[in-house]
């Protein structure tokens, strides 16, 4: 079974079913051997909030060394996004496999017209893969309600009910009290946490008995307070009788104070002595969720957030009243059977409206959406799509306005694309890579050996809405190119791939056909020139790295690094290897004060800083940008100030202040791939496509940075070669490293002298050919900088490159 069909096997389980209870999930489960069984549990219900409080809970936790997974919905754009385990997406090969072991028990039950729903049987796919991960804890967000909600199939060891307010009434009562009692039910083997008042919380107590109640006022047992925003983040100050802490929150509000204070409440009662103050506000300010209150760029200000009923757009107003901007822009698109008149009046004055229409099928027409705007608005402009309405929305906004995307996730999800799609230049020599590239991109059976032999030439992957690919498809065909596309389902929103193949030429014949076409094609005919570099001459800002590859040498005043330890812990020697290696050809100095090799110890940050502040002071006059490598934003800060140029984070902004030391000093801040530094050499990954899973799991660090400040021409990515990946994984990232220049950063590779090189017949200190032999290979594939400790040798191989494709003048 291939990945696309076992999408669309669970995508066509029917959406609604007309019996309540858990039976049907417990049944699935057992036939899969009751995975769940053996989890422990949070649970997270309630009508606002819980899905900022699963993550919040999820990342305290993982913070505090626990393997955690996340079951959340819905999601923005790939299934897969649901259910995650130290924040990685469900691999496609585990959903293959999980629907080969249900899918005839499922067709059986189908027979019976009992068979589960979507939300069933993902939720049963989660717990499954989170016991197939032996996670140490599963948190899982309530679907609808509590007691008949899938996941109240699991005996949480921790719940809460974060708020209650008037919902799917037909479903849960009709009055905020029944619906209370319903939600109360997720009650475990902790009394239930819960910021509910009034009649919601004399309901909660009838059902759970003792609870944790949070709030404001004093008689709570979690006293939360909202101090206000400093930034793009919300202080707060969370207290009990036993500890307090002031927290620092990406997600702004009040409301989301009200939500950490549930997640700390969750946090004593899963982590019980393991629980300190420090994990929590570390953890808490690391729990980022895409699309709510998600300000993606200051100037103008642009905010996505998916406020989809009255009471969140209310909400929303209540934000942006925080923030000075002159007119206020809002891209609205909205599902028909919303309250729209209700949300609109939730807003602040809108002085331009862009009414559009997300793709879906339930989505409300931008027509009946601007006549809601006409008496609301100053202007009111009807779009066809999401991505027209904002470009239009952001060409008119001055640099002191506000742009503003709302009325449904899948309004925000089709926005966010802007800054999260990645289109993907392939490098294609033969059949074999061809027929690679096409399955990954989920092309059926009979396509991949219909159209492998057509991918040749110019090969493009990207991610694309199935209404846009029936478009290119049409378009590319019709210039003489190819286009395979995916063969997952096209209902919902489901983004899906298509591979576009061709010459040059027809390329260009292309993008000139999505110039002004709608369903945001003249967009993506943007995209596919920077891609390409048709038409498009990129942007300077004098680094090194836009001559072509630079060298960065490693300099390491660590006693304990892999490969030169201790050889340059005497300042003197540190200074005469800096200059020996610019004499060499190095454009870049990194200084390391601590080692992430496998096992090595974490130095304190003092210690760190003493060891590289002292270096970077002494070479900072040479000609040469200084780089220091450190995971600690205190020690960056440091080094900044000791004459520093560049960050290099191989955490990937772990640190939550790492991106706004880099933006406050506006330097440029390499960005790394790893699941853990130091690595742990006994952690295994599971990855469907080791180069494209990397690209994915940068795309969301990059956008960390952008939305700190920082342009992408200062964010350098760095694929994390040997973190976390088999050296033939290392090996395919080294091949293919031209692929992530889609996320528009520069690229960077460190292979020096790494493990990889042993799986080949290089053992440690005798690996310096091969390292030069992986330099000249990264430096062909594109790469802007490459980090070695051997400059002399690996700037021969760089300069030999470069005589290559530029040979030099007689």
């Amino acid at each position: 079974m291939e990945y696309h069909e076992a999408a669309n096997f669970l995508f066509d389980l029917r959406r609604y079913s007309p019996r309540t209870g858990v039976e049907e999930t417990r049944d699935l489960l057992a036939h899969l051997g009751d995975p769940h069984e053996g989890l422990r549990v949070v649970q997270v219900a309630g009508s606002n909030g819980k899905g900022s409080t699963a993550r919040m809970v999820e990342r305290v936790c993982r913070e505090a060394g626990l393997d955690v997974g996340l079951y959340t919905s819905p999601h923005l754009s790939d299934l897969r996004e649901r259910v995650r385990v130290n924040g990685r997406k469900a691999p496609k090969s585990a959903v293959t496999k999980y629907v080969s072991e249900i899918d005839d028990y499922v067709t059986d039950r189908a027979a019976e017209n009992a068979s589960p729903t979507f939300f069933e049987g993902v939720t049963a796919f989660a717990l499954w893969e989170f016991a197939r991960q032996d996670v140490d804890l599963a948190v899982l967000e309530v679907g609808i309600g509590g007691r008949y909600d899938a996941t109240s199939v699991c005996d949480p060891v921790a719940s809460a009910v974060t708020s209650v307010t008037l919902e799917h009434s037909d479903i849960l009562g009709e009055t905020v009290e029944e619906i209370a009692y319903d939600k109360a039910h997720v009650v475990g083997e902790h009394p239930l946490v819960t910021a509910a008042t009034g009649g919601a919380l004399d309901s909660i107590r009838e059902v759970a008995g003792e609870v944790v109640r949070v709030g404001k006022d004093a008689d709570t047992d979690v006293r939360v307070s909202y101090e206000g925003r400093e930034g793009l983040e919300s202080v707060v100050h969370i207290e009990t009788a036993d500890w307090a802490v002031e927290a620092h929150l990406p997600l702004l509000g009040e409301h989301q104070a009200r939500n950490a204070g549930v997640a700390a409440a969750l946090c004593v009662q899963v982590l019980d002595s393991g629980f300190d103050t420090e994990t929590l506000a570390r953890g808490l300010r690391n729990a980022h969720f895409p699309g709510r209150f998600e300000v993606m760029r200051q100037s103008p200000l642009v905010v996505l957030d998916g406020a989809h009923n009255p009471g969140g757009s209310a909400a929303l107003g209540d934000l942006l009243a925080g923030f000075d901007y002159d007119d206020l822009h809002v891209v609205f698109g909205a599902m028909c059977d919303k309250d729209h008149a209700g949300m609109v009046d939730g807003l602040p004055a809108v002085d331009y409206a862009y009414t559009c229409r997300p793709a879906l099928d339930r989505a409300e027409s931008s027509a009946a959406l601007a006549r809601v705007f006409e008496s609301r608005a100053g202007s009111v402009t009807k779009m066809g799509n999401v991505a027209g309405a904002l470009d239009a929305a952001l060409d008119a906004a001055g640099e002191d306005d506000c742009v503003l995307v709302t009325g449904s996730l899948f309004t925000v999800a089709e926005a966010r694309e802007r800054w999260t799609r990645v289109d993907i230049a392939k490098r294609v020599p033969d059949l074999d890579t061809a027929r690679a590239v096409l399955e990954d991109a989920d092309v059926t059976a009979p396509g991949v050996w219909r159209m492998r032999g057509k991918g040749v030439h110019r090969v493009v992957k990207t991610t694309v809405q199935p209404r846009q690919a029936e478009y290119l498809k049409q378009e590319m065909l019709s210039v003489g190119g190819e286009c395979a596309t995916s063969g997952l389902s096209q209902q919902d929103r489901e983004d899906i791939d298509v591979v576009l193949m061709g010459t040059l030429a027809q390329f260009k014949r292309l993008l000139s056909k999505l110039e002004g076409q709608p369903y945001g094609l003249e967009q993506l005919g943007a995209r596919l020139k920077r891609t390409l570099g048709i038409q498009h001459t990129p942007e300077t800002h004098g680094y090194p790295w836009e001559d072509g590859t630079a060298i960065m040498g490693i300099l390491n005043v660590t006693p304990d690094s892999f490969h030169d330890g201790g050889e340059y812990d005497a300042l003197e020697d540190a200074v005469a290897r800096a200059e020996t290696m610019v004499a060499n050809g190095a454009a870049i100095i990194d200084v390391g004060g601590e080692s992430t090799r496998p096992g090595a110890d974490v130095v304190p940050v003092e210690e760190e800083i003493d060891r590289v502040v002292p270096v970077i002071e002494a070479i900072a006059d040479l000609d040469v940008l200084v780089s220091v490598d450190t995971r600690k934003a205190a020690v960056a800060r440091a080094a900044l100030d000791a004459g520093a140029d560049i960050l290099n984070d191989v955490s990937g902004l772990e640190d939550p202040e790492m991106r706004l030391v880099a933006a406050e000093y506006d330097v440029p801040v390499v960005v790394m791939h790893s699941i853990e530094a130091p690595v742990d050499p006994s952690t295994e990954i599971e990855y469907d496509d080791v180069v494209e899973d990397t690209i994915d799991a940068l795309t969301e660090r990059v956008l960390l940075a952008e939305k700190a400040g920082l342009d992408r021409s200062q964010i350098i990515v760095d694929p994390g070669i040997g973190f976390g990946k088999t050296p033939g994984e290392s090996f395919e990232l080294l091949s293919r490293v031209d692929e992530f220049h889609a996320l528009g950063c520069p690229v960077l590779v460190g292979h020096s002298h790494k493990s990889m090189f042993g799986a080949i017949g290089y053992e440690p200190g005798e690996r310096l050919h091969a390292t030069v032999g992986a330099s000249a290979l990264a430096a062909e594939r594109g790469a802007d900088i490459i980090r070695v400790h051997d400059v002399a040798e690996n700037a021969a191989a760089v300069h030999t490159v470069a005589a290559v494709n530029d040979p030099p003048e007689e």
